[in-house]
């Protein structure tokens, strides 16, 4: 994809940039997100509610989201997808539409079993379906963001995020309302079985997306090293069980729960050592770093099980760090010295999306009743997304990726200065409207704009795995702000109230409705203009992380094509 990225493209008129988002391609891309998006909510969020019209305890709810523990890891066995054919399959529709069969077969089958389960009487064993089907279920992501990136053009790329975007939205609202409603009017196992039917979505979207080009797979040099059965099984059995601990350490330091890690410790006598380390991950706002430290434990495991054993080269070492290490190696000898800076702004890009992980509790200080704020966030607020991924995935088609990608990063602080505006306006409903659209059309514009340029950072042979790890990516630096952004808030408060820094900015309240943070003295302890003063500085904290964003973007924008073009060879 780098070679297409490092081309000038021809300026698109109107009409033919929509006209994109018509192909064959795109509309099966629908149906692939919806595909995508509906195993993923059925065992996170809807499963909770069954378990708990079970009757079940909130705690033994909450270890149930491991079961989506797969898709924080999912890039430790993308390689495997890049390089394994399926038997027969592959030869009558290719490889990756191959792979997607099986994986949705698999999430039909899982959710079949779960449908058949009685969480009263077997448990462990629903635990076990659910596992399945989220490992399934990312296995099925993969799949899908390999052929998207492979099946079309980098500047068609927005228009096919954008459709994977809807039908993934349109699977979250499925999964969210129809098994509820068939539980209510007959039974939460009918429900599920309804569910794994609409996998056959999916399936449709399969058989009509176009007939892939040839795979590649990537050759590993394992020449002169003979086969040695009797101590290669010894190896393998031990390089891929430190594989499985790290990932399991990994997943759970991405997911931000150590339950399993606490149950492991449990089973093995260290229940007390369990419980600490549990308390300790889930403990705010500290919690992150350690979260952060099993992330980084993980990866050093992961690392260790795959490097060649020092001074020996053995089939298990080569396989193993060529599958994994490879197509790092393809990306930083591709973009060189500017990879660094690609990968950081990957991961600063939606930075200020992660930092906002306090407006429920701003829009109920700001005096908003909680209908106001379901009403707005849920209804207008998705049409605002929908409406953002959709025009980011028209200026991709129509100004080319990089120019999109640059207005998408601009967008950022505009969004959080319009969330200032509206803790100095108070409860006023349009001001709430005004500022959720913006900063939603903005997430979505710059959200599609992200998932295509971290397409078309990836290379044929190397697809699944460099596009899930980038995915994965993204979303670490933003645990570690997230964590401080209440700290930021009153910090500031009670400076503001003590006559601090801050203090100068509560004569901006004076036209502020009495209504607003009415209730700042006996949460935060603090005055309601000060409480005012400690969210406009934290919107403008957030914007100015945007503006990071920018300067990266527009750094990687100036040099990216020239290193793609010198670093770009036939494949």
């Amino acid at each position: 994809m780098s070679a297409d990225a490092a081309e000038p493209k021809p300026k698109r008129n109107v009409l033919a940039a929509l006209a994109v988002f018509g192909e064959r391609r795109s509309l099966v891309m629908l149906a692939l997100g919806f595909a995508s998006g509906l195993p993923n909510l059925l065992i996170f969020d809807t499963l909770s509610a069954w378990l708990r019209d079970a009757g079940l305890s909130l705690e033994v709810i909450a270890v149930f989201s491991l079961a989506t523990l797969a898709y924080s890891a999912k890039f430790l066995w993308a390689p495997l997808v890049d390089r394994t054919k399926v038997p027969w399959l592959t030869k009558w529709l290719g490889h990756r539409r191959s792979w997607m069969l099986v994986c949705q077969a698999l999430v039909m089958l899982g959710l079949w079993l779960v449908a058949g389960s009685d969480p009263k009487a077997a448990l462990g064993v629903m635990a076990l379906f659910a596992v399945f089907v989220g490992f399934a279920g990312a296995t099925q992501d993969i799949v899908i963001d390999a052929w998207r990136i492979e099946a079309a053009t980098v500047e068609k790329q927005g228009a096919m995020a954008a459709a994977y975007q809807w039908g993934y939205r349109f699977a979250t609202i499925a999964a969210g309302a129809i098994p509820l409603v068939l539980a209510e009017a007959y039974n939460w196992h009918l429900s599920y079985a309804v569910m794994a039917a609409m996998m056959l979505i999916g399936v449709a979207g399969v058989l009509a997306a176009p007939r892939e080009a040839a795979h590649q797979v990537r050759p590993i040099h394992a020449e002169g090293l003979p086969a040695r059965p009797a101590l290669e099984i010894p190896e393998w059995i031990l390089r891929l069980g430190l594989f499985g601990l790290g990932a399991v350490i990994l997943g759970c330091g991405l997911a931000a729960d150590a339950s399993l890690i606490s149950a492991a410790l449990t089973s093995l006598g260290q229940g007390p050592a369990g419980e600490a380390l549990k308390a300790a991950w889930s403990a705010k706002p500290w919690g992150v770093f350690y979260q952060l430290g099993g992330f980084l434990v993980g990866l050093t495991i992961i690392v260790v099980a795959a490097l060649p054993a020092p001074g020996v080269r053995t089939r298990p070492g080569v396989y193993l760090s060529a599958a994994l290490g490879d197509p790092l190696r393809d990306f930083f000898t591709r973009y060189g010295k500017i990879a660094g800076l690609i990968l950081a702004l990957i991961c600063l890009y939606r930075l200020t999306d992660f930092v906002l992980n306090i407006m429920n509790p701003f829009y109920l200080d700001l005096g908003f009743s909680k209908i106001q704020i379901a009403e707005v966030r849920k209804v207008f607020g998705t049409a605002a997304t929908m409406g953002g991924v959709f025009l980011g995935g028209f200026a991709v088609a129509r100004w080319g990726l990089m120019r999109a990608l640059v207005i998408g990063a601009f967008l950022a602080p505009v969004s959080h200065i319009a969330f200032a505006w509206l803790a100095i306006e108070g409860p006023d409903i349009h001001a709430l409207l005004i500022a959720i659209g913006i900063e939603n059309a903005a997430s979505g514009f710059a959200g599609t704009c992200l998932i295509a340029y971290m397409s078309s950072l990836t290379r044929v042979g190397f697809t699944a795995t460099q596009y899930a790890l980038f995915s994965s990516l993204y979303s670490l630096p933003g645990k570690l702000l997230a964590s401080q952004s209440g700290r930021i808030v009153e910090a500031s408060a009670k400076s503001a109230d003590t006559g601090g820094v801050f203090s100068g900015l509560k004569g901006i309240f004076a036209t502020t409705p009495p209504e607003a943070y009415v209730h700042a003295l006996e949460k935060s302890h603090v005055s309601p203009q000060a409480l005012g003063v400690g969210y406009v500085v934290f919107f403008l904290y957030s914007a100015g992380i945007g503006f990071l964003a920018i300067v990266l973007v527009l750094i990687v924008a100036a040099r990216q094509p020239a290193a793609a073009s010198a670093t770009e060879t036939t494949v």
